[in-house]
């Protein structure tokens, strides 16, 4: 960008801050990120990465939840609001509107790599293997009763659900409805279960609205307890608490696997080979949203982007990779390698 360009975008990004944003007055002089807490890790090794190569600023990385990130990213245009969005989901079309409405009108997508939803106990805990339908019978806050109706889920223990599960009562910590994690593991977790029972089976192919909803909505009883965005205070509670289990990402277990392990799911268990191949069976993408409007003027951000997505960090053998994060097939890195570099816009998501 030519330097007069780059001067008139910063002012119209100062002017658009306003009186009241909190950051009106100057330039922002660091990288903003907000958004997933399963991301959040990554985000921050890459900006722990770029302040040491660099000698500059320390870029901003906040945990917000996937959705409170992409809100705060979709505020607007201007120093006020995200530079980036860490997501452990696509953007909906819903939030990609948003963003339109409120003038972010180009942004760049960049997968970042993949990781696995695990269901995990404590390492002295009891072992757990799911199958079928077990996730939906034990975590749905209405399942099927008597002939066609729904009831309230009357599972107290895991045995109940099932034969050969343990013998002890469900208590499951998970994240919150603002997580990404959240969203996937409605998704890639209890749909899929829900399916494996036949009266759901039918259900989907005759109501799918009224299918998603029983599939998708959580006791409220104390079997689920939401757990905030931080998922390593979920891995510190499994420890104390005799019998709980937890719902996270696949890199927080890598990295605790001194103190829990994870349950099998139809079969399989999470691992960097059977994420990356999709054979387990909760597994999904990880992304970062960048503001076009904020390159060439937030100082650094064209550098941290660069950075992220340099073979150092996102490829394979790269730091992301040890820190947790299962790297993208080559021909899927060269792609986002060129998406960044010919700044190509994203298209309006389909749902």
């Amino acid at each position: 960008m030519r330097p007069y360009l780059i001067a008139v975008a910063a002012a119209a990004l100062v002017a658009a801050c306003g009186d009241g944003s909190g950051g009106a007055g100057a330039q922002r002089d660091t990288v903003w990120a907000a958004g997933s807490s399963t991301v959040f890790p990554f985000t921050t090794r890459v900006a722990e990465n770029y302040a040491q190569r660099s000698g500059g600023v320390a870029p901003r990385v906040e945990s917000l939840g996937t959705g409170g990130g992409i809100a705060a990213f979709c505020a607007g245009v201007g120093t006020q609001t995200p530079d980036i969005a860490n997501a452990s989901r696509r953007m909906k079309a819903s939030e990609f509107d948003q963003c339109v409405a409120n003038g972010v009108t180009d942004i760049i997508e960049i997968q970042i790599g993949y990781d696995g939803i695990v269901i995990a106990t404590a390492r002295n805990g009891a072992d757990f293997a799911f199958e079928g339908g077990d996730l939906y019978l034990a975590l749905a806050a209405q399942v099927p009763g008597e002939g066609a109706d729904y009831v309230a889920n009357p599972h107290a223990s895991w045995d109940q659900v099932r034969a050969g599960l343990p013998a002890q009562r469900i208590q499951v910590y998970g994240p919150p409805p603002t997580s990404g994690t959240r969203d996937s593991w409605l998704e890639l977790g209890m749909a899929p279960s829900a399916e494996a029972v036949p009266q759901l089976a039918a259900l989907a192919e005759s109501d799918e609205d009224r299918f998603e909803t029983l599939a998708h909505t959580l006791r409220e009883d104390g079997a689920w307890i939401d757990a905030g965005e931080n998922d390593n205070a979920i891995v510190q509670t499994l420890t104390r608490t005799p019998g709980a289990v937890g719902v996270f990402g696949f890199s927080f277990l890598e990295q605790n696997m001194d103190q829990v392990k994870a349950a099998t799911v139809n079969g399989v268990a999470p691992t960097v080979d059977t994420i990356a191949s999709g054979e387990y069976p909760i597994s999904r993408s990880m992304f970062i949203y960048v503001k076009k409007a904020h390159l060439g003027v937030v100082p650094g951000l064209d550098a941290f982007v660069a950075e992220y997505v340099s073979e150092n960090s996102m490829g394979r053998g790269g730091y992301l990779q040890d820190r947790g994060l299962i790297p993208l097939m080559p021909e899927q890195f060269a792609a986002q390698r060129e998406a960044v570099a010919s700044q190509t816009s994203m298209a309006r998501p389909e749902e």
